[in-house]
Formats: C-alpha cells, sequence, structure tokens
C-alpha cells in the first residue's frame, strides 16, 4: 500500500460558478473500494453545462424543476489513474499500481433497470462528480466504490490517449445505436473529442459515406484524419443542400447529433432520409424546439437516444491500445490541478480547445 496523505487537494462545487479548490479529506478503502491517485481527468460537456449552471443540472423553471446535482460534490467522471488502496475483497482483483478506469455510473444493482442489464439506465442515476456521495476525480485521489464497473488499462499508453477511454466509450455507444451498415451515407455533427471518437469508431464500421460537420476547421481537419470522407463547415457550407445533392435528394441514411446546439437538431432532421436513424446524444444547456411532426407524419423516423458506455469500455480499450482507434491530437491542454481555472477557460474556447484535461 501506498503512502496516501489524509489530507488532499479537490475541486470543489458548492453551487453554479462557486467552484474552490480546497483541501479535503482523502478517501479510504472499504472492505470493496478502490483508491485511485489521478493521473489525469478530462473536463466533458457536462462539467462545462453545470459550472454555468444549467437548469438540467441545479434545477430551475418552475415548480417540480428539480436539478441533478446534489452539492457540494467534487467534479470529474472521465479519468485514469493507478490503484493506490485496495480493500480486502478487492486485492485478487486488482493490484496496487495497476492503471485503471472506471465507468461513468455506479449502478444501484437494485432497480428495475439494473436487474435486467440496462444498468447505464440506473434509476438513481448516480455519475461520478455531480452528487456530495459519489465524489469525481477533480482531485488527488478517488474512490471507486462497491458497485463500480472498473477495468484496467494498459500502463505504456500515454496519458492523452488513457484519458479518452470514458469519452470513447460513449462515442461507441452513441454509434452502435444507430445500426450502420456499410450501404449507408452516415452525417455526424459534432466533432469536439466525443464526436471525433465516433469518426474513428465509424470508419471501422466502413459506412458508404462519413461526413462530418463541425464550425471549427482544425476539428475537421483531425476528422478527415480518422475517417470522414466529406467535411463541411455549416458557417460557410449550405450542409442540408449538399447533403441531399450527394444523396439524389433523399437525405442521409443515418444523423448523429454530437453538437449539444439546438440549431444541429433541426438541420438533422432536414438533411435526413425518411425513414432514417437520427441519434441524438448531446447534453443541451437549455430546450430545443422542433416540429415534430417531421419526425412522424412526414418521415417516419427511427429517434434514438444514446447515454454513457455501456458494455463498450473492454472493446474500447483494446481498440485505443491497439492503435485502431486513433486519438493523437485530441487532447489539446492539460492543466495542473492548481490551475483549474485556466483549464475550466480554455474548455470553453472551442477554437483552441477539443478535450481539456486536469491532472
Amino acid at each position: 500500500m501506498e503512502s496516501i496523505p489524509p489530507r488532499m487537494k479537490a475541486l470543489v462545487a458548492h453551487g453554479p460558478g462557486d467552484y474552490r479548490l480546497q483541501e479535503v479529506d482523502t478517501p479510504r478503502a472499504g472492505p470493496d473500494d478502490l483508491i485511485v491517485r489521478v493521473e489525469a481527468c478530462g473536463i466533458c460537456a457536462s462539467d462545462l453545462k453545470c459550472h454555468h449552471g444549467a437548469d438540467r443540472f441545479w434545477g430551475g423553471g418552475g415548480p417540480g424543476k428539480d436539478g441533478y446535482v446534489v452539492p457540494p460534490f467534487v467534479p470529474g467522471h472521465e479519468f485514469i489513474g493507478r490503484v493506490a488502496e485496495a480493500g480486502q475483497n478487492m486485492a485478487g482483483a486488482f493490484a496496487l499500481g495497476d492503471r485503471v478506469t472506471s465507468e461513468q455510473i455506479v449502478p444501484c444493482w437494485d432497480c428495475r433497470y439494473c436487474r435486467t442489464g440496462h444498468y447505464w439506465m440506473c434509476r438513481a442515476n448516480d455519475v461520478y462528480g455531480f452528487k456530495k456521495h459519489l465524489p469525481g476525480a477533480m482531485a488527488e485521489y478517488v474512490r471507486l466504490p462497491k458497485g463500480s464497473r472498473n477495468y484496467r488499462v494498459s500502463p505504456d499508453l500515454p496519458i492523452a490517449s488513457a484519458v479518452l477511454v470514458e469519452p470513447y466509450a460513449c462515442a461507441k455507444h452513441a454509434v452502435d445505436r444507430a445500426r450502420v451498415t456499410p450501404d449507408d451515407v452516415v452525417v455526424l455533427a459534432g466533432c469536439g473529442c466525443l464526436g471525433l471518437g465516433m469518426a474513428a469508431y465509424l470508419r471501422l464500421l466502413n459506412p458508404r459515406c462519413l461526413v462530418a460537420l463541425d464550425r471549427q476547421d482544425d476539428r475537421l481537419r483531425l476528422a478527415a484524419e480518422f475517417g470522414a470522407d466529406v467535411t463541411m463547415n455549416p458557417s460557410r457550407d449550405d450542409v442540408v443542400a449538399k447533403i441531399l445533392d450527394m444523396t439524389e435528394g433523399y437525405g442521409c441514411d443515418v444523423y448523429i447529433e454530437a453538437t449539444g446546439h439546438p440549431d444541429a437538431v433541426r438541420q438533422g432532421l432536414d438533411a435526413i432520409r425518411k425513414l432514417g436513424r437520427f441519434v441524438e446524444f448531446s447534453v443541451f444547456g437549455a430546450p430545443a424546439s422542433i416540429d415534430w411532426s417531421i419526425i412522424g407524419d412526414m418521415k417516419e423516423l427511427d429517434v434514438l437516444g444514446a447515454h454513457l458506455g455501456p458494455y463498450c469500455y473492454e472493446t474500447v480499450i483494446r481498440l485505443i491500445e491497439s492503435g485502431r482507434l486513433p486519438t493523437q491530437g485530441v487532447v489539446t491542454h492539460q492543466f495542473g490541478l492548481d490551475r483549474w481555472e485556466e483549464a475550466f477557460t480554455a474548455a470553453n474556447d472551442a477554437a483552441r480547445a477539443t478535450r481539456v484535461v486536469i491532472g
């Protein structure tokens, strides 16, 4: 067992915009826990929207609109680290020094969803880094409690690749929901960290044509390197017209929304063909309004949500370790925990940053 200090630094969220670097008690392992010394933790779009005070996290909008978060909490759900302490019931599964990651959600294993294998939709929906009782990894140490789903990651994998396991698992699940075939024209809206993971995984599925959309040219260049056949910038290109033109006026077979911007939802409904498959992945800062008659009466679409990365981690770890899922260039900034404010500022600047990590 490594020497674990009694106190540690952690970023603590007390309210919208009220985040503070504090000294807190270092977690210790119960019989079924792992204590992990954090190497790096990514800043997700949901972390940013939570920091900004989005209603879906903090509540608002009238009676009954309760928030999701339970402050004070330590943010951070996409992380990599080394086992520093293992509970007595975990010693056979993990050794001190093992490099590990954990799925974002810690299921209750008792609700209807958990009992039927749909643990990622657990009724409690306890995800690291949003509730007081489940601190995240924007800290020096994080506890992986009983019931968590934990995985080894190669110690030889660079941090900038290893820290992408969580977002790439989400990306794989979203793409899997689309049921992509080699005959499909797939349009991917959004080439941030998650979108780039989707582009890389889509390339392995070899659709007839993969179109990537983003307002940042640097991201589009990376999407092309990762396998996109066509890239378009909605700030310059008439995206819908071009997609209709390249599909004989029918529209794309699959549209995956990964921007988090309401305009991309309407864009997708206009660009997709009748009987197409629309996958909605993003976390929005505010409600997106659309004409639902497009989904039903006009096009009879399959509209599919995607939440977290269930049953994807082992495959994604293997694909990243083998190099089949490219990662180079996705992490653009890394800051120490003491510089968390700079990290959040950088993460908010889409023109400069794709994925910012703390650690």
